[in-house]
């Protein structure tokens, strides 16, 4: 049976409209005498991380128990803030071939919405990156209390949205959030950069 036409965009933010450059982390932990990836790896622990995705902790806490758990790696507690502080000041960068089909949708009338597991700093980084006004809603996982890839998540979402799953199409760069919104009834297609573009852009033309 043929799908019916998305009327309604949901897009991840990091890893599709929000680009990381690996040289910032790269660079703090070559000053700090720190292991390659290290950051990224205790901030990413799941028994750390979740909490902040749900809302559960700030992103200050989340962070300063990144410097915590840092801390016998450097030596010094301060020292450990300290490059925890110099890695968080970078905020990534908007992809404009994103932002751009972002905006394409939108004029021509489809609903745009935000779909990530984010920290409540979410909000200050969307002005930072001077997105406050681009996109129709924003569904963050640690306002609404639930991340990607649960069914509730994507529930929500489509709810933000005024839409249902059916015609809500999902650009994700994770395989798991990509099942999650298959299971939940959307459309949903794996982002692997901007070459997908053109298919996206089909998608909805459809």
């Amino acid at each position: 049976m043929a799908r019916e036409r998305a009327t309604a965009l949901l897009v991840d933010f990091d890893g599709v409209l929000r680009r990381w450059d690996p040289a910032v982390a790269a660079a703090v932990e070559r000053e700090y005498g720190l292991s390659a990836g290290v950051l990224g790896e205790i901030a990413m622990q799941w028994g750390r991380l979740q909490p902040v995705l749900t809302g559960q902790v700030s992103h200050a806490d989340w962070m300063t128990s990144v410097a915590d758990a840092l801390t016998p790696s450097v030596g010094d507690a301060g020292r450990a803030r300290a490059a925890v502080a110099q890695w968080q000041r970078y905020r990534g960068e908007v992809d404009p071939e994103v932002l751009a089909f972002v905006r394409e949708a939108r004029s021509a009338g489809i609903r745009v919405g935000l779909g990530t597991n984010a920290t409540d700093l979410l909000d200050a980084d969307l002005a930072a990156l001077d997105l406050i006004g681009e996109l129709d809603v924003v569904v963050n996982s640690s306002v609404i209390g639930v991340h990607k890839p649960a069914p509730e998540y994507f529930q929500a979402a489509c709810a933000a949205l005024d839409t249902p799953p059916a015609r809500v199409l999902f650009v994700d760069d994770e395989d798991r959030a990509i099942s999650g919104a298959r299971a939940a009834g959307l459309s949903a297609y794996r982002w692997n950069g901007p070459a997908d573009l053109r298919y996206l852009r089909a998608a909805l033309a459809a």
